[in-house]
């Protein structure tokens, strides 16, 4: 294996140049050799930022470069089936963002791919990279809270629609909603830190309330924005669903926007000696009872940067063959479990795993 790993960012949008795009500068074992984006000016402003890499407007034209070792897939949700096939077809590894696509089948597709090329396929999931999930994880695993039975997470925002009119609420493009932008975070968070256990049924409802008006959805501030009135709303902006696993039961509730103006953005694990209340993105605290005493900590500890560590992963992944938490083979049951959340709450009935 070769010492500098050659690596295209596939899509120049947010998550690439936040998170990707940093890391891979930062890590010695990689040289960005292509910026890719069909708005090819965001290419070239990155070349001429970064001092390095060459722009390209289509990514088939680099498909066959025998010098590219892997790619990042930034895109929108509605093309990460399809480049990322392309690109493992190619021979290259591939790191592609969450939601792994937008619906099962297009991820069965992917993972299929993936297996037939040899090459590695991870997702994006990257809070398995987090400090504080990863010492949850472990904390389970060592049984400091008892029988973990039920998992409760809860993601929900006042008024919070992103980019109203674009890509985030056009549903042929997205694959839904707040569910698959932020609920496959909690979800992905959920699974891993209980041992990834199997489904059994799911029942769900989603809601598309707030935004259908689009020039009556009042907000203090839009990411993804501004809107764009002459676009479409048809996604989920509300959802909530119970899960039953072979493990712990998992309830949630998700919100874009809700008419509460508070905040809630936490997942709290459920043992009988212990629980554990994590607050999405930060620290944790733990609660429990020793000596007829109720006890409550907060632990500290040295965080790493979970994109860095995404990526640095990622790195030795492609050199050693490791197989990693965020491999497509472990973190497809959650495009599974979201599939099902959309099936039920449109077919109104529960739905059921046999397999």
């Amino acid at each position: 294996m070769k010492e500098t790993l050659k690596i295209a960012i596939i899509g120049c949008g947010g998550i690439a140049k936040a998170a990707h795009i940093p890391a891979y500068l930062k890590s010695p074992g990689a040289e960005i050799k292509y910026f890719c984006d069909f708005n090819l000016a965001l290419a070239e402003e990155l070349v001429k930022e970064h001092g390095c890499g060459t722009a390209v407007q289509n990514y088939k034209d680099i498909l066959d470069d025998p010098d590219l070792d892997a790619v990042s897939v930034c895109t929108p949700n509605h093309v990460h089936a399809s480049v990322s096939i392309e690109f493992l077809k190619a021979g290259k590894h591939v790191l592609c963002e969450k939601p792994a696509a937008r619906t099962y089948e297009e991820a069965l597709e992917m993972q299929k791919v993936a297996q037939e090329t040899g090459k590695i396929l991870l997702i994006g999931v990257v809070n398995r990279f987090n400090t504080a999930v990863n010492i949850i994880k472990n904390m389970i695993e060592d049984g400091e809270l008892g029988e973990l039975y039920h998992i409760y997470a809860s993601f929900r925002a006042h008024r919070s629609i992103p980019g109203l009119g674009g890509a985030f609420t056009t549903r042929a493009i997205s694959g839904g909603g707040v569910m698959i932008d932020w609920g496959i975070h909690y979800l992905d968070i959920v699974m891993y830190c209980s041992g990834d256990p199997k489904p059994k049924t799911v029942t769900a409802q989603a809601y598309s309330k707030l935004g259908r008006d689009m020039k009556e959805y009042a907000y203090m501030n839009m990411w993804a924005g501004p809107p764009k009135f002459e676009g479409t709303y048809d996604v989920d902006d509300f959802v909530t669903a119970l899960i039953r696993t072979e493990g712990p039961t998992i309830s949630m509730n998700g919100s874009w926007a809700q008419n509460i103006g508070e905040e809630e953005m936490y997942i709290d694990f459920l043992g009988d000696k212990a629980g554990i209340r994590l607050n999405y993105g930060g620290d944790f605290k733990l609660f429990g009872a020793k000596n007829g005493a109720l006890m409550e900590s907060t632990p500290k500890f040295n965080k790493q940067d979970q994109f860095q560590s995404e990526i640095d992963a990622f790195l030795n992944s492609i050199r050693t063959g490791e197989k990693l938490p965020s491999h497509i083979d472990t973190v497809i049951v959650s495009a599974k479990m979201i599939q099902a959340i959309y099936d039920s709450s449109e077919q109104g009935k529960e739905i059921s795993f046999t397999s």
